[in-house]
């Protein structure tokens, strides 16, 4: 009897005991893959996820549709990853037993399953009509459209602080975006982007390069110090767009426990920049982007080049540093609302 109890024991343990432990890199390297694509896998292994930087998913879908949520499936949600993380932050899929039939998942930001990232666990081998291979051309030809950048702009900064866009905005949907995108392609379901500002004291947006899908909420909440979101454009990083959306000044005390938060709602697919007005920080770097084309020469990297310049400290202009705002004007590319804010009149403070 006491023989019997044991075998059944250990044949209960077996799957855990045993199981094998399969690590997987998403977005290495910042490529939109995940690495290895696929893996074979027993009931009770552990597929193992490691988020490299920038801001990726793993979501379960079926083979065919791909880039869409499985009912009930798996999903990490997003996962922003600031560059330098150490130790990467992990999630980790554990292997049902469904007889070995393969699973399927992609990453849910916008336009990186319509590049092919996505991956399987015991997928059916290359010649099978279900194999790898074919999830991934099925998921590239019906999504794409959104993933195909824009041609790049020949558009370079001008010296002078007056930005032409590169090309017109005409209306979509109830917004604008730039003629030169693609039309806007809206999420399956809307996702909420948080970015804290000034986190540990450092003069960042982390993340500061986000990839957000129409109908999305971008969150930015404020950590202790003085700071702002404030937009502006391309050419000028550190000068507040005409009519462009501004959170104010938000001090946050050092001992604060609850932070104030500033909410845009995502209407289009034009790129956004933003920055932080407090004095000299734009220059140190503090900007951030929404939606940059990183395959132009307009991307995040360039953007916060450009504000690092030496030159842009003489064209910062002082509306931003002098008030805060407790109103805020629309912009055509967000509506924009306010969360918990203080409406104290203080420009400089917590410097």
């Amino acid at each position: 009897m006491f023989s019997s109890i044991v075998a059944l024991s250990l044949a209960i343990l077996a799957p855990s005991a045993y199981a094998t432990i399969l690590d997987v890199n998403v977005g290495p390297n910042g490529q939109f893959v995940y690495e290895p694509p696929f893996v074979h896998a027993a009931p009770g292994d552990i597929v193992r996820f490691h988020f490299n930087p920038k801001n990726h998913t793993v979501t379960q879908s079926a083979f065919d549709p791909p880039c869409v949520p499985l009912q009930d499936g798996f999903r990490t949600g997003f996962i922003p990853v600031a560059p330098g993380t150490n130790p990467l932050p992990v999630q980790e899929f554990h292997v049902p037993d469904n007889h070995g039939a393969p699973l399927w998942f992609y990453c849910g930001q916008t336009a990186h399953c319509g590049q092919g990232m996505v991956f399987a666990i015991n997928p059916p081998a290359e010649h099978d009509p279900q194999s790898f291979q074919a999830h991934r051309d099925l998921a590239i030809a019906r999504n794409g459209t959104a993933a195909v950048s824009p041609p790049a702009t020949t558009y370079t900064p001008a010296p002078e602080p007056h930005w032409t866009p590169p090309t017109t905005t005409v209306p979509y949907g109830g917004g604008m975006y730039a003629s030169h995108e693609p039309a806007p392609t809206y999420a399956v379901t809307p996702q909420e982007h948080r970015i804290l500002v000034g986190a540990d004291g450092k003069l960042a947006y982390s993340p500061a390069n986000i990839t957000a899908a129409v109908g999305d909420t971008v969150v930015f909440e404020f950590r202790p110090k003085n700071h702002t979101v404030t937009q502006s454009s391309f050419s000028n990083p550190c000068v507040p767009l005409e009519h462009g959306f501004k959170s104010g000044f938000q001090p946050v005390a050092a001992d604060a426990t609850e932070f104030p938060t500033f909410r845009l709602k995502i209407n289009d697919t034009a790129p956004i920049w933003g920055y932080c007005g407090q004095v000299n920080h734009c220059q140190s770097g503090m900007v951030f982007s929404i939606n940059a084309v990183e395959s132009g020469p307009n991307n995040f990297a360039a953007f916060q080049q450009l504000a690092m310049r030496p030159s842009t400290s003489s064209r910062q202009t002082a509306g931003d540093n002098g008030s805060n705002s407790a109103g805020m004007v629309v912009s055509p590319s967000v509506s924009a609302a306010f969360g918990t804010f203080f409406l104290a009149g203080i420009a400089a403070a917590f410097l």
